[in-house]
């Protein structure tokens, strides 16, 4: 089964595919991943956010602050690799990855982007945990609809979520 993804309008173009697509032949209930990491300052302490949802529909939070400091990009990273790790144990074998980070998508989606030196190891070791799933599919969301995954990272470093995003459009005069 291929599990459909979509990329940003000007953005990932291309990176949110399915990875490991599965034979048509054995249907499988992805778990649903969404993660965000968060640097405080950037960079800073980091705070990693996970909301895993299994395919039964149980849903499981993980928030966990790193003992180093990094950038928001590390954090992003390390967010699901704690994501990955813990759906391996649990003997996922199909995944459908949301993140708001398009770094992390373009880097992990197969997309010629260019590589980030400072970051290689944990993109390669993303990637080597990503090819131990029968079915892995990656897609980029905008940062209003990872606001759980990102009030789990915030509430890791004891920092309050992010209010929400105003409305584009023309204000009302009084």
């Amino acid at each position: 089964m291929t599990i459909p993804a979509t990329a940003p309008a000007g953005g990932v173009d291309g990176a949110a595919r399915a990875m490991n697509p599965a034979p048509a032949s054995l249907p499988v209930s992805p778990w649903i991943i969404h993660c965000d990491g968060s640097a405080m300052p950037n960079p800073g302490r980091m705070g990693l956010g996970v909301v895993l949802c299994a395919p039964d529909g149980t849903r499981h939070t993980l928030a966990q602050a790193t003992h180093t400091t990094g950038c928001n990009n590390e954090a992003e990273l390390l967010a699901l690799l704690l994501a990955l790790r813990e759906l391996q144990a649990r003997g996922a074998s199909a995944l459908r990855v949301y993140s708001d980070s398009s770094i992390l998508v373009e880097q992990l989606g197969g997309k010629a982007a260019p590589p980030i030196a400072r970051l290689h190891d944990l993109f390669d070791e993303a990637r080597t945990l990503l090819q131990s799933f029968a079915a892995v599919s990656l897609q980029w969301i905008p940062r209003h609809r990872n606001t759980e995954a990102d009030a789990l990272a915030r509430a890791a470093l004891g920092c309050a979520p992010k209010p929400p995003a105003r409305a584009f459009g023309k204000r009302r005069k009084k």
